[in-house]
């Protein structure tokens, strides 16, 4: 739920003109003028997996790091070779600056030509580089200078503060192990300043950003995004005919961006586009996303809803939670039957 905070941070910009979407990802950051697409390919003669390097056939650019179509992956949820290479190479190192771990993805092979599929990864932690370098200050005083601050959201950051560590809820145990899921340390400030997962809140925060969402980009205090730029990110950005990843088509049915689920991805979330066929209730139009440690949160616009739940459990294990809640919030709703 980091994603969608970190995008609203790049489409503030990008209304400032200052950062251009449909521009090439090198044009901002050099280092990945040159980085290529890796194919897997079986040697006949050996029968050895390798990886074979091909340019790209267009560049990547912002808007597929927003939509999760610039070829890059996480590297946790696949054993093919390139999401190997994402584990031996440490990507998901809390250790690191964030300049040091684009500098080091920008090294490894793209598993899939931009534009091309869909697969969930570290492009929003590339795009928390990109307003660093457009705007010149670090991804953390931007975030907390325009968007957390000026919403009122007192606990919302990239760590937490010594007076709020005693509020940090701990996960709940695992009834496969008896034993509490290891987190990420969030009472230290991280150097590695993740756009794509790093930020901690509460309940009554995110429900700012939501609400901001939800009204068209402002709230009674202050205007973030003009409401056309919101609706822009809560519309389908997939292009017809896109493929999905493995990950993508094993997703639970609720949260999969495919056609078959009737969902979409937008820039920064997933974006309801058909009725029928999800097996949870929601309007055309709903856009939402569901965090690694088990938050979720999402927007239906034509209810005036926002739904937020934050639970420390593991993603696979959220499921029956986040089912119950969308059930119980939409049968409270009444209905005019005139």
């Amino acid at each position: 739920m980091t994603k969608p905070i970190t995008t609203t941070a790049a489409m503030m910009l990008v209304e400032e003109g200052k950062l251009d979407i449909a521009a090439p990802v090198s044009q901002y950051l050099p280092e990945f003028k040159d980085t290529q697409v890796g194919v897997e390919k079986r040697d006949a003669n050996t029968g050895n997996t390798e990886l074979v390097l091909e340019p790209q056939k267009r560049p990547m650019t912002v808007q597929d790091l927003m939509r999760h179509t610039a070829g890059l992956v996480y590297g946790q949820f696949g054993d093919g070779l390139i999401h190997k290479a994402y584990r031996a190479q440490n990507m998901m190192d809390r250790g690191q600056s964030l300049p040091e771990m684009v500098t080091k993805l920008s090294r490894l092979p793209l598993a899939h030509q931009p534009g091309e599929v869909w697969e969930y990864s570290m492009a929003t932690d590339v795009i928390g580089r990109i307003i660093e370098v457009v705007s010149g200050v670090p991804l953390d005083r931007f975030v907390e200078e325009r968007i957390t601050k000026p919403l009122g959201m007192q606990s919302t950051g990239f760590y937490v503060r010594e007076p709020d560590i005693g509020r940090l809820a701990q996960p709940q145990v695992d009834p496969a192990t008896g034993e509490r899921p290891v987190m990420a340390d969030v009472t230290q400030q991280p150097r590695w300043l993740s756009g794509g997962g790093g930020m901690v809140s509460t309940a009554a925060d995110y429900l700012r950003f939501a609400e901001m969402l939800l009204h068209g980009g402002a709230t009674e205090e202050t205007r973030l995004l003009a409401s056309p730029t919101v609706k822009l990110m809560a519309s389908n950005a997939l292009p017809p005919g896109i493929g999905y990843s493995e990950r993508a088509r094993t997703m639970m049915a609720d949260l999969a961006p495919t056609p078959t689920a009737g969902q979409g991805f937008g820039l920064g979330f997933a974006v309801r586009t058909a009725s029928g066929r999800n097996p949870l209730p929601g309007s055309v139009g709903t856009y939402y996303w569901t965090g690694a440690s088990g938050t979720t949160f999402w927007i239906d616009p034509k209810e005036k809803l926002i739904g937020i739940l934050m639970i420390q459990v593991p993603l696979a294990q959220t499921a029956p939670y986040r089912r119950a809640l969308r059930y119980l919030a939409y049968q409270a709703l009444l209905d005019n039957v005139e």
